[in-house]
């Protein structure tokens, strides 16, 4: 897990990225609906995997439209942030859930204003993120419900290749054990 500086500098990077398909900004100042995040973690998660990324981003405590840090009140400890991924767990495709939950305390003027980073998985190679039940995805900055086309997209997309299954071309039935060593 990073520190709190790594933390920081990682919201300040993305802070300055306009909201697209995998990077969304909430204020939840006090708190958040958690129907709202189920939805928001399938349409970053399939569209992360549409663009060939690792992840994507929600950011809790900063006001989206200006970006300006207002901080967060949202699950205010480590045990209901735990919570939080179990809770979700239960409703996502394939018990999916958050990489990390990183928070941060930027200063803001003279006060430490808490940040939440969620650092969502995309959506596993040929399998759409649902939650409830439902894939989402995004159309620019909005939360949208996934087209066909995307969901077919993801759909065909090869599985990881299981590497015990290949060939090694230089393999010899001769081979003993002690030609290992």
């Amino acid at each position: 897990m990073m520190n709190t500086d790594e933390n920081t500098a990682l919201l300040e990077s993305l802070r300055f990225n306009a909201e697209n398909e995998v990077i969304e900004f909430k204020e939840a100042k006090v708190s958040f609906d958690i129907d709202d995040l189920g939805k928001y973690f399938s349409a970053l998660g399939n569209e992360a995997n549409l663009r060939g990324l690792d992840f994507a981003w929600l950011i809790m405590g900063v006001r989206d439209k200006q970006r300006e840090i207002v901080g967060t009140d949202f699950k205010n400890s480590e045990k209901s942030l735990n919570q939080l991924k179990n809770d979700m767990a239960q409703h996502i495709t394939g018990g999916l859930i958050f990489r990390d939950i990183l928070t941060t305390f930027p200063m803001v003027g003279e006060q430490r204003k808490r940040v939440l980073l969620f650092k969502i998985p995309a959506s596993p190679r040929n399998i759409v993120t649902c939650w409830k039940g439902i894939a989402y995805g995004r159309r620019g900055e909005s939360l949208v419900p996934l087209d066909q086309s995307k969901q077919d997209e993801i759909r065909r997309q090869s599985p990881m290749p299981d590497w015990s299954e290949q060939i090694v071309p230089t393999a010899t039935l001769d081979m003993t054990l002690t030609s290992w060593l």
